[in-house]
């Protein structure tokens, strides 16, 4: 089947090469000529492993190619996936013009029926208002159909995640929408034997929204019981441990830490509670998710502050940059919070992260990067440990101790077992733990 994507960055490149990876015909479809440009060089615009290697495979095959123009790529393909950027905008609520701006597009130039398909994360009741514009701007009267088809991607993993999914979700109103919909995915469905979910548009918008703000409100949970932790002297990754034993609440997403970030949590909590306040329901739950959230990084920084009591020429190593492990992705990390805090409070930065490093240049060009680890804690008075790289996880720490000025390590992701830690004699603050 020919398939075109609107939008390169994480869900549209991804989606675009597992699909030519499955056999269909792809073309990705972006107005940034730089990606474009990049992509047919066969440089990548984001990292994720194994990405390069795979849209390589498919562009040898010629089972997959890249151009600017929306109109190339509204008259290669029956079915067209919109996976472009939903940003935060007023209020929490989602930028949607670049929806709505790919349904124009496509409305004034289709001459044949075409199938768009959400891909992009966006608020329930975004299909209503596709089908409007397209139906507005249509130049004759040419059938269509909207459909939504939230991903579930989880950045590092991203690739796993599209070949093996726990479900796959479509929203769709027609059979023929249907139809399209599980040709486009039966060789998964086969292969993996994952349910393939059908439901209303409404529904499945609603899911994604739902399913993030659900684990977002895990990782909260589990941050302000450790901050109960703290107080009573017990142990976070004990009390996790136990609750995650038992079947119906699990292991996962219940590790204490510095707050969820990225491109996905923040956002989509943000656009839910909005669309709740729209709609006449007042999400306190999910304000208090936000709160707690926010909150973390405040009780980080009071310990740094207590640790050094004055920042003031302290030569700090940061020790992580991007949201998490496995990307350069730093949309709401951590480090957008502590970088210019600390360096408001006259702190000697030096910062190091092995994927990251670039995309955060970008932002603040003239700090000290450094591409060692080693080398970045080298004389520092604290460490400080933002995103959980294997890299710091496997640190020699009698090493780290010995050529540290002052070994002090904050820790925003649990790294370590505090007694070890310590006993290399290193200042050691964790998250939730005595």
């Amino acid at each position: 089947m020919n398939i075109s994507i609107v939008g390169t960055g994480y869900v549209g490149l991804v989606t675009g090469t597992c699909f030519a990876e499955l056999g269909h015909n792809v073309m990705c479809v972006d107005n940034d000529t730089r990606k474009i440009e990049m992509l047919e060089k066969l440089k990548m615009p984001i990292y994720e492993e194994g990405l390069e290697d795979l849209v390589r495979k498919n562009v040898e095959a010629g089972r997959i190619q890249f151009t600017t123009s929306i109109n190339e790529g509204t008259d290669f393909a029956e079915v067209i996936f919109i996976a472009v950027g939903t940003p935060p905008g007023y209020r929490g609520q989602a930028n949607l013009s670049y929806v709505e701006q790919v349904g124009r597009y496509v409305a004034e130039h289709m001459t044949s029926y075409r199938l768009l398909v959400e891909k992009s994360t966006v608020p329930v009741n975004t299909g209503e208002q596709l089908k409007r514009t397209v139906t507005k701007y249509l130049r004759e009267d040419v059938p269509f159909d909207v459909a939504s088809n939230p991903e579930f991607l989880r950045e590092g993993t991203a690739l796993k995640d599209a070949f093996h999914p726990d479900r796959i979700v479509i929203g769709v109103e027609s059979e023929r929408a249907s139809t399209l919909l599980r040709e486009i995915y039966n060789p998964i469905v086969e292969k993996t034997g994952c349910e393939l979910l059908e439901m209303n548009i409404a529904s499945a918008e609603l899911t994604k929204h739902a399913s993030n703000s659900f684990l977002a409100t895990k990782i909260s949970f589990i941050n302000a019981v450790s901050r109960v932790c703290e107080l009573a002297g017990a142990d976070v990754e004990q009390v996790a441990h136990g609750m995650g034993l038992d079947h119906r609440i699990g292991h996962r997403f219940l590790n204490a830490g510095v707050g969820y970030g990225g491109s996905c949590f923040p956002k989509d909590v943000d656009a839910f509670v909005h669309l709740s306040d729209q709609i006449g329901y007042d999400f306190k739950l999910l304000r208090e998710v936000q709160k707690i959230n926010h909150g973390q990084r405040e009780h980080l920084m009071q310990k740094i502050q207590h640790e050094l009591w004055v920042i003031q020429n302290k030569k700090i190593a940061i020790l992580g940059l991007a949201f998490k492990p496995g990307t350069d992705d730093i949309r709401e990390a951590p480090s957008l919070y502590f970088v210019p805090q600390l360096l408001e409070a006259g702190a000697d930065l030096r910062l190091w992260d092995p994927i990251a490093e670039g995309k955060f240049r970008e932002l603040y060009p003239d700090l000290d990067y450094r591409s060692d680890l080693m080398d970045c804690v080298k004389d520092a008075d604290m460490a400080l440990i933002l995103t959980d790289w294997p890299e710091v996880s496997n640190i020699d720490l009698g090493k780290l101790g010995k050529s540290m000025k002052t070994p002090v390590i904050i820790d925003g992701r649990n790294m370590y077992d505090p007694d070890t830690v310590r006993s290399h004699g290193i200042t050691y603050h964790s998250i939730g733990r005595p």
